[in-house]
C-alpha cells in the first residue's frame, strides 16, 4: 500500500524515471492516479469517483468479490503448473466448451491475448503447412514480434509489411468503399479478401490463415456486414488456410445477443480457431485458444511439447470459472443487450441533434460513435474527439478514442454498466457538444469577418 500513499506528482516523477516512456498513460497532459476500483467505477488518490466506460478487462466489474474470493481461496491451497492432474483446468475447459460450437473442443491456456494469437498462428501454420497470413487493414492482434508483423496498425509505423502478410480492406460500411447503400457489402468486402488471396497465390505464396477481430476495435469499433465471415471462410478454406476469430476484445457476452461476437455472423458459422483474453480473467492474466480436434492433432504430430508455465494454473482456472459464474448468475449477457440497446438509442438521439456525430454503431456494450467534420466527406473530427474525451474526464467520465483517424468514441465498459450510467454519459456528452457548438459558431463568425479561410476550431 506504500505506493498509494505518494502524492500524484511524486508518483508521476518516479514513473518517468523508472518506466519506459513508450509505456504511455491515458491523458498524458494530466494523468490520473487510480488507486481503487469497484464495479464500473474507479477512484483516484483523493477518493474522486470516475465512471469507467472503456475497461473491457474488468469484464464483470472491477474487483468483483466472487472473482477475488476464488483467486484468494485457491491461492491458499495450491498454485502450480498444469503438468499435474487438477480438476480446475478440466472443469474450466468443460465450462468453456459449453459456450462454443461443438467442433471447438480442444483448449490451450495461456497468460495473455498476445500469447493466444501467437499460438493460433503456430497452430494454423502447422495444420496447413503454409506460412502466409491475410489480415485486415488497421488490425491489431498483439505486441509480440510475430503479431506486430500481422498488425497493420503497428507495422506501418515500424518495419513495414512482410512479404508473407497480405492486407485486405477493413469491412467498414461507414467509411470504406462499400457503404450502407451497397446492395451486398458483405459479399463485396469478402470478394476483396478473395482478390488478396489470388494475388498472393499468383506470386507463389500459400495462405495459412485469415485473422480477424470478430468486431474490429482498433479499426474503429467496426461491425462487419452480414454474410462476410461465411464468404471469407469459403475463400480461405479453398486456399488451404484456416479462419481465426480473435475474440480477445469482444467475447464473453459483451455483444449481448450472443456469447461470442463471431456468432453475430450466424449461428451456423464456426471458426477453425478462436482466441480469448482480456475479459476472460477480469484482470487476472489468463487467455485461451480453442480449436478443433483436427488442428490440435496436427500440432501434436510435431512431437514437440507445448507448455506454458502459468497457463492453466489452478488459480487462473479458478478465476476463469468464477467469471463464467458471475456472468451466468448476474445475467450480464442479457444485461449488456438491454443496456447497450438503450445506450445506442440515446446516442442515436444525439446524432440527430449534433452534426458532429456521423455514425453510431455497435452490438451490446461494444459501441462506437464516429465524429466527423463534414457529412459529405465524413472527414474524421480528430481534434474534436480528443477535446471531447478531455472534457468528459473533467466530468469524471472515462472514455477514449480509436479508429485510423482517432475520431471514434469507444464504449466498452464493465458489463455491470447500468441504465443510469448510460443516462449520465449521454447527458454529459450532450452538454459538452452543445458547448462546443457554441464556441464553433463564435469562431465561424469571427472567421467570416476577418478572412474566409478553411474552418478553424478554436476550443
Amino acid at each position: 500500500m506504500a505506493a498509494t500513499q505518494r502524492g500524484k506528482t511524486e508518483t508521476l516523477s518516479l514513473r518517468r524515471r523508472l518506466i519506459g516512456s513508450s509505456c504511455r498513460l491515458f491523458f498524458p497532459e494530466d494523468p490520473l492516479k487510480i488507486v481503487r476500483g469497484q464495479g464500473q467505477y474507479m477512484y483516484n488518490e483523493q477518493g474522486a469517483e470516475y465512471l469507467d466506460c472503456i475497461n473491457n478487462v474488468a469484464h464483470v466489474g472491477h474487483c468483483h468479490p466472487l472473482v477475488v474470493r476464488a483467486a484468494h481461496e485457491q491461492n491458499q491451497v495450491l498454485n502450480t503448473n498444469s503438468r499435474y492432474l487438477h480438476d480446475n483446468i478440466i472443469d474450466y475447459a468443460q465450462r468453456l466448451s459449453e459456450t462454443l460450437p461443438e467442433q471447438l473442443c480442444v483448449f490451450y491456456f495461456l497468460n495473455s491475448g498476445s500469447e493466444a494469437n501467437d499460438l493460433a498462428l503456430r497452430l494454423a501454420r502447422q495444420y496447413t503447412g503454409h506460412q502466409d497470413v491475410v489480415v485486415l487493414d488497421h488490425a491489431y492482434h498483439g505486441h509480440l514480434s510475430s503479431l506486430i508483423d500481422i498488425s497493420p496498425y503497428k507495422f506501418r509505423n515500424l518495419d513495414g509489411q512482410k512479404e508473407w502478410v497480405h492486407v485486405a480492406l477493413l469491412p467498414d460500411t461507414y467509411r470504406g468503399p462499400y457503404r450502407e447503400d451497397h446492395p451486398n457489402p458483405g459479399e463485396a468486402y469478402a470478394s476483396d479478401v478473395e482478390r488478396v488471396i489470388n494475388s498472393a497465390q499468383e506470386r507463389g505464396r500459400k495462405i495459412a490463415a485469415f485473422f480477424i477481430e470478430s468486431l474490429p476495435s482498433v479499426g474503429g469499433q467496426i461491425i462487419p456486414p452480414a454474410g462476410y465471415f461465411a464468404r471469407v471462410a469459403e475463400h480461405i478454406h479453398r486456399a488451404g488456410g484456416v479462419f481465426v476469430a480473435d475474440e480477445i476484445q469482444v467475447g464473453f457476452g459483451r455483444v449481448g445477443k450472443h456469447f461470442w461476437a463471431f456468432q453475430l455472423q450466424g449461428e451456423d458459422f464456426v471458426p477453425d480457431i478462436v482466441t480469448m483474453g482480456k475479459p476472460i480473467g477480469n484482470g487476472h492474466p489468463l487467455a485461451c485458444v480453442a480449436t478443433t480436434q483436427a488442428v490440435a492433432r496436427a500440432f501434436e504430430a510435431t512431437g514437440i511439447e507445448y507448455f506454458n508455465t502459468f497457463g492453466g494454473s489452478p488459480v487462473s482456472c479458478a478465476v476463469g470459472l468464477a467469471v463464467l459464474e458471475v456472468l451466468e448468475k448476474e445475467q450480464l449477457q442479457a444485461h449488456a443487450a438491454h443496456v447497450g440497446s438503450f445506450l445506442m438509442e440515446l446516442l442515436g438521439q444525439q446524432k440527430a441533434k449534433h452534426p458532429i456525430i456521423g455514425n453510431v454503431r455497435g452490438a451490446g456494450l461494444f459501441i462506437g460513435v464516429d465524429l466527423i467534420r463534414d457529412e459529405a466527406t465524413r472527414t474524421p473530427a480528430t481534434e474534436e474527439a480528443e477535446y471531447l474525451v478531455s472534457r468528459l474526464k473533467e466530468n469524471y467520465i472515462l472514455l477514449s478514442t480509436d479508429g485510423p483517424g482517432r475520431n471514434v468514441l469507444k464504449f466498452k465498459p464493465p458489463m455491470c454498466f447500468s441504465l443510469d450510467d448510460a443516462h449520465r454519459v449521454v447527458a454529459t456528452l450532450d452538454a459538452v457538444l452543445t458547448d462546443m457548438e457554441k464556441v464553433l459558431r463564435s469562431c465561424a463568425t469571427l472567421k467570416l469577418q476577418d478572412h474566409p479561410a478553411p474552418q478553424v476550431f478554436c476550443f
